[in-house]
């Protein structure tokens, strides 16, 4: 997306572009108001916070022309009626050596990517309440994501139970039904609260980056099944492999195996990002495997992938003219009476029926 992240016009355009279920990762300010965020300390480099020096002044590692320092600026730094002063943009930056906070805030920009979008207007920040309220007015279901916080915990008071409590708090104060959720955190402890003690446990998510070995990351599936989790949530390439005598050249992997023995439902992350596919990195890709590894996350049991660019999956389903499936029947029931030749491909038409369903419905920005 060309859009600042984590604005409303991001939003607006994944929902545009066909994403079922939007994400804001949720961190919180100076007076512990919840807001979307990538990261607690990126105002640096996503707003123009370094071009004002009354609150270039206040960021933990405030910018310096010429002095070769990396400036830190967190939400925490600030209070919500100051964070909404402010302009978000493209997450870069210019060199930390710049002369002028303008040279850093905006000179670093890639050229496969553009300030357009930030130029026409004053992008604000919304608060995790705004995210709620205009995702909902498009229909669609919300998975906020728990940043892990960049401060000390407690914060003020603020315990990390409490954090993730407020943040389900804010669906209870909305109306917002526990079904429509999928709250998600890299903190396991998050993902047991939840499931303990609020009523939206049962869609919560276990982010996995850890990257642990065979023994380990089946034992950590074992212990989320029994801890009443039911979606884990890895990245592509922990869930595929390079199969060079497969029609894909891929296949499910070990760890996708362990994930739905212990009868744990997957999302992936992220679609469009190249390092996420280096499983695949002795494979001859093409912008074509995206559908190939569509196919593959399906049988890995994916019900979901997260996606830059919605527009991707909602491509896929209306080139094999399919939307949301009506057929709730399984595979191996409607097998029955199949001349076995024809099961198979009849059976790849449904798999592939459901992927698109699921797909479009969690894909976000």
């Amino acid at each position: 997306m060309q859009f600042p992240e984590h604005t409303l016009e991001s939003y607006k355009a994944a929902a545009i572009q066909g994403a079922g279920v939007i994400e804001c990762d949720v961190t919180f300010t100076k007076d512990k108001q919840l807001v979307c965020r990538h990261s607690q300390c990126d105002l640096h480099t996503t707003t123009d916070v370094v071009t004002r020096p009354e609150m270039n002044a206040k960021c933990t590692t405030p910018f310096v022309a010429g002095s070769g320092t990396n400036p830190k600026c967190c939400t925490s730094d600030f209070t919500l009626e100051e964070l909404k002063t402010l302009c978000a943009k493209m997450d870069s930056s210019g060199s930390v050596n710049a002369t002028s906070a303008e040279a850093y805030a905006f000179g670093g920009t890639p050229d496969w990517r553009t300030d357009l979008y930030q130029d026409s207007k004053c992008h604000e920040i919304p608060t995790h309440k705004e995210y709620i309220e205009f995702v909902d007015s498009f229909g669609r279901k919300f998975t906020p994501e728990l940043k892990t916080p960049s401060v000390e915990m407690p914060y003020d008071g603020l315990t990390q139970e409490g954090f993730a409590q407020m943040m389900i708090d804010e669906y209870v104060e909305l109306g917002i039904p526990p079904e429509k959720v999928y709250p998600q955190s890299f903190l396991t402890s998050d993902v047991y609260y939840w499931v303990e003690n609020t009523d939206y446990g049962g869609n919560a998510v276990a982010l996995d980056e850890v990257h642990l070995t065979d023994g380990d990351y089946r034992a950590w599936h074992a212990n989320l099944t029994d801890q009443g989790v039911r979606i884990v949530a890895p990245a592509l390439w922990m869930l595929v492999e390079s199969d060079p005598s497969s029609e894909l050249g891929m296949k499910q992997s070990d760890y996708a195996s362990s994930a739905q023995e212990h009868g744990l439902d997957i999302i992936a992350w992220t679609l469009e990002h190249v390092w996420y596919w280096q499983s695949l990195q002795n494979n001859t890709l093409d912008d074509g495997d995206k559908f190939g590894l569509l196919w593959t996350l399906y049988w890995s049991g994916v019900i979901g992938v997260f996606s830059d660019w919605p527009a991707t999956l909602t491509y896929f389903a209306n080139c094999l003219e399919i939307g949301e499936s009506s057929d709730d029947t399984t595979p191996e029931e409607e097998t029955e009476g199949e001349d076995p030749e024809n099961a198979g491909g009849s059976r790849a038409l449904r798999v592939a029926s459901r992927l698109v369903s699921l797909a479009l419905r969690f894909v976000g920005v």
